[in-house]
């Protein structure tokens, strides 16, 4: 017989050799989880036969010694004075059922290595893996593909984000994520339990770090950022004031050039001439030492609109962030900037380049990561979202001008200057000509924000780039008035929603 010439040792070897094949292309294609389930008869075959050798180890004490001289001189060439001693029949017996076990062994091995390359393969092949969660719905991709264009993302897909440092204030972060498994996290704070390894226990988080940095199903804005977390907001979808703020000071004390705020809550009262706001006193020093504090709008646009944007996004030199849909208009959600200023509670008025919204993003069915049984990934709609995207894109930004990082001299001047950069360089709908208080300055474009820099001459003017601004102007309205499908509609403030 074939096995009769092979060791146990021998056929566990081959059948390794050809169950890692089998793994690596499939781990290779698919994930390395799976690895797993492919190796594990192999370990249980590997378990009986040492369970077997340890058994047979310590029976050969047992048997009798002229048995063994038998044995022995057999292997000399000696004569034996009875060919039928009980130790042959004992190694013929021993051979017999050793060469059934690798049989069966192997058998049920590869058996079971077939069912499940089959089965994954026909998964994929015939649904396109969206029922493993191996890939997101077609949907979400060209949702995506089509904010990437509108924004100028794919003008710019040779930066990446490398290089800036970008802290992002929310509910956490789930590291688990198969589309988080290369991101650069280089610190984590809990101010809510003071957990000391990266969670989430809302979602919210992990939905707007993926915006930024995700990489796999979906395809974050500025993938390669170094990464901090702050963990704010509880399991509920709040936080107070004072743990938001002692989570942008640690932001700032870790050295974060960007600080994303999808969160928003009432103004502190003196707002805009001497604030009483925990929250907006530590945003304020950030913005003093250099930080790009970018903020929301709020998500109570329409008949709800309480008159003015969220706080923080109300302090001047925050980047304050409302929502547009896939057409490029206003998301119904997207909260009103008032700018005229109040007699009480004393408010001044707001001037260019600080009045509120600073600028529009995506906003409506926004591709994000998400939790739940059908899928890795859904879709979100608020100004949270556009608050993420417009962070992740100030992150390219600053990746192409490093001298607009924060360093160990930084001050609000640099702040100021890319404000003023915003508000001439954004894509203005059609007919408007000013700062509009739904609207903004106009549509995130981060390609005319980059190409603003006039490198002509000192490396720092600011040149309102006229002729590249109209022929935006004239170009993407133009392409996205054209009648498209919405398969959704607008669903509530901050949802996170899968796709099946």
């Amino acid at each position: 017989m074939l096995f009769e010439s092979l060791s146990a040792t021998d056929v566990l070897f081959i059948l390794g050799i050809i169950l890692g094949i089998l793994g690596f292309i499939i781990t290779i294609w698919l994930d390395r989880d799976l690895l797993a389930l492919l190796i594990f008869p192999f370990f249980l075959i590997y378990d009986l036969f040492s369970k077997d050798e340890e058994d047979d180890d310590s029976n050969w004490s047992e048997i009798p010694t002229n048995l063994v001289s038998d044995d022995i001189s057999e292997e000399r060439g000696d004569p034996i004075e009875d060919s039928n001693s009980p130790m042959r029949e004992i190694s013929i017996k021993n051979k017999n059922d050793d060469a059934i076990k690798i049989v069966v062994g192997v058998s049920l091995t590869l058996i079971t290595t077939f069912v499940f390359a089959v089965v994954i393969l026909w998964a994929v092949s015939t649904i396109g893996g969206t029922i493993l969660g191996l890939n997101p719905p077609q949907a979400l991709v060209t949702w995506e593909d089509e904010y990437r264009d509108i924004t100028g993302i794919n003008s710019v897909e040779y930066l990446d984000g490398t290089g800036v440092t970008l802290c992002i204030v929310d509910s956490g972060i789930n590291i688990e994520h198969p589309d988080l498994a290369n991101i650069n996290l280089i610190g984590w704070k809990d101010v809510i339990n003071t957990i000391q390894t990266p969670y989430d226990d809302d979602g919210h988080g992990t939905a707007m770090a993926g915006i930024i940095v995700a990489d796999g199903g979906l395809n974050g804005v500025s993938k390669n950022v170094d990464l901090l977390i702050a963990k704010a907001i509880d399991d509920t979808g709040s936080g107070t004031d004072d743990g938001i703020a002692e989570a942008v000071n640690w932001c700032t004390t870790e050295g974060a050039d960007i600080i994303s705020l999808s969160l928003g809550g009432a103004q502190g009262f003196g707002s805009s001439i001497i604030t009483t706001d925990t929250l907006e006193t530590a945003v304020e020093n950030a913005i003093e030492n250099g930080v790009y504090v970018v903020a929301a709008a709020g998500n109570d646009g329409g008949e709800n609109d309480d008159g003015d944007v969220s706080s923080p996004g109300s302090v001047d030199d925050v980047i304050c962030v409302g929502g547009i849909t896939r057409l490029g208009n206003l998301w119904v959600g997207s909260s009103e900037g008032d700018n005229n200023g109040n007699i009480w509670p004393p408010k001044l008025p707001r001037n260019d380049p600080d009045k509120k919204p600073e600028i529009v993003a995506p906003g409506h069915e926004v591709p994000v990561l998400v939790f739940n049984a059908e899928s890795w990934w859904g879709w979100s709609s608020g100004t949270s979202a556009s608050t993420a995207w417009v962070s992740g894109a100030l992150a390219l930004f600053l990746e192409e001008y490093p001298e607009y990082q924060r360093n160990s001299n930084s001050d609000s001047s640099k702040v100021e200057e890319i404000k003023e950069l915003i508000s001439l360089n954004s894509q203005m709908k059609e007919s408007q000509n000013q700062h509009d208080d739904k609207f903004g300055y106009g549509i995130l474009r981060i390609d005319l924000l980059i190409e603003s820099i006039d490198n002509s001459s000192d490396g720092n003017a600011v040149s309102k780039n006229y002729k590249h601004k109209e022929n935006a102007k004239n170009n993407i309205f133009d392409i996205f008035q054209m009648e498209r499908r919405m398969t959704a509609s607008v669903p509530p403030d901050n949802s996170a929603n899968a796709i099946e």
